[in-house]
């Protein structure tokens, strides 16, 4: 009698042998770099700036793991570039349905995910979003990172993202975290449903690898989208639609009782018809679950004091994250840019420093910013609240503004259209 086939022994699909047991990283942070410009961002974070502020082990190491992080997974405890970068189009990348093309013979992830001698694995409650692996065309990977990578691919003849998670072997209790983390991401991307959220198309578990797949936003990241214009202003219309696209997800997203965690440019899409797509929603977590959470999940530079300082949080911290985004959406610029990221975070807590606000700046906008990254959380309005602020802000815009220029007293000025 043939036996089952056991998953071929490995020492890491990513990272190669010299694996060292005391480097650890928090699973819930995205640990990836850009490999290419217009890449999409829909999970988890690329790094688009030496800069720092926008990944987690960047250079400043803006983005922090908590005290028990599990994953150790590559060798280089920073972020390692792909071997080949294709740079073209879909068109250039993409083989056959359910096959490893020639492009990807070298890439071990893909080989794991696609290889039918090893059985796809149903998802745990969520069995209804597997994904038919005879349906996916692979593209190549623009992004890699400290346990996975992304892809760009198609999906139905859809474009999408894929994001692949190298599962630790020679670890069951690194291997049980990471699962637990891809049945919460998987059970967030299904549960929300709204035009201002990064759509999920599916996701498969494999022996050796996890997979999730996400709609591709063409536009790639708001962040990416400030960096290419060398922070100068965007029109002041723009950045009050886009913030209103983003208030409006993440009211949606509290209202189901979710926290985002991470809220920041780095994860805020742009589709192709300019509207944003909130993505990554590997580290959120439930409301009721505050009190377990990891204090330090998240990025220095939008990061509320009260996880900066491992206190009890809530909701809030995405209030705080929002006031923060809009203030780059505003001025264009990133947040706290001539500072590390941890010296950024220690000015938050401990000098009450904030971005700051142009001097002309509309003071409806003045007055959201500010509320929204009070170090007192109970000041910090709730989504709803800050959609009606924006809303009025948009009508004054429209109305009594037209023509005005918005001068930012550090960047050039900003135009209304």
């Amino acid at each position: 009698m043939i036996g089952k086939m056991e998953p071929p022994k490995f020492t890491g699909l990513i990272g190669g042998n010299n694996h060292n047991d005391n480097n650890y990283y928090d699973l819930t942070q995205g640990f990836y770099h850009k490999l290419g410009e217009g890449t999409n961002m829909s999970i988890d974070s690329l790094q688009t700036s030496n800069a720092g502020g926008s990944v987690s082990m960047s250079v400043d190491n803006s983005s922090v793991g908590s005290n028990d992080s599990l994953t150790h997974i590559l060798s280089h405890p920073g972020l390692k570039p792909v071997s080949h970068n294709y740079g073209g189009t879909v068109g250039h990348s993409l083989i056959r349905p359910g096959r490893v093309g020639h492009a990807l013979n070298d890439d071990a992830l893909a080989q794991a995910l696609m290889d039918s001698r090893y059985p796809t694995e149903g998802l745990a409650n969520y069995d209804e979003w597997t994904i038919d692996l005879r349906k996916l065309n692979m593209g190549m990977a623009f992004a890699q990172g400290a346990f996975g990578k992304l892809y760009r691919g198609t999906y139905n003849g859809e474009d999408v993202a894929i994001k692949i998670l190298e599962r630790p072997e020679n670890s069951p209790e690194k291997a049980q975290v990471m699962e637990q983390q891809f049945q919460q991401e998987v059970m967030m991307l299904a549960t929300l449903k709204h035009p201002n959220i990064v759509r999920f198309i599916g996701a498969c578990r494999k022996p050796m690898v996890w997979c999730i797949v996400t709609e591709y936003a063409k536009g790639g990241s708001v962040r990416q989208f400030l960096t290419r214009r060398q922070n100068r202003s965007v029109p002041l219309k723009l950045a009050v639609k886009q913030a209103l696209d983003v208030a409006r997800g993440m009211a949606y997203v509290h209202r189901l009782g979710f926290i985002h965690r991470d809220l920041k440019s780095d994860n805020l899409l742009i589709a192709a018809d300019r509207s944003i797509k909130i993505a990554d929603f590997g580290v959120a977590r439930i409301e009721v679950q505050t009190e377990g959470m990891t204090p330090e999940t998240g990025t220095y530079r939008w990061m509320a004091p009260e996880m900066i300082q491992h206190r009890p949080y809530t909701q809030k911290v995405d209030v705080y994250s929002f006031g923060i985004v809009l203030w780059e959406l505003i001025t264009g610029m990133l947040p706290f840019q001539n500072m590390t990221a941890v010296q950024a975070a220690f000015a938050v807590v401990n000098k009450g420093v904030r971005p700051v606000i142009p001097n002309d700046c509309l003071p409806v906008l003045s007055e959201i910013m500010t509320h929204c990254w009070d170090t007192n959380p109970e000041v910090r309005p709730p989504f709803a609240d800050i959609v009606r602020m924006l809303e009025d802000a948009e009508t004054e815009i429209m109305t009594t503004v037209r023509k005005a220029r918005f001068r930012c007293c550090m960047t050039q000025p900003m135009t209304i259209d």
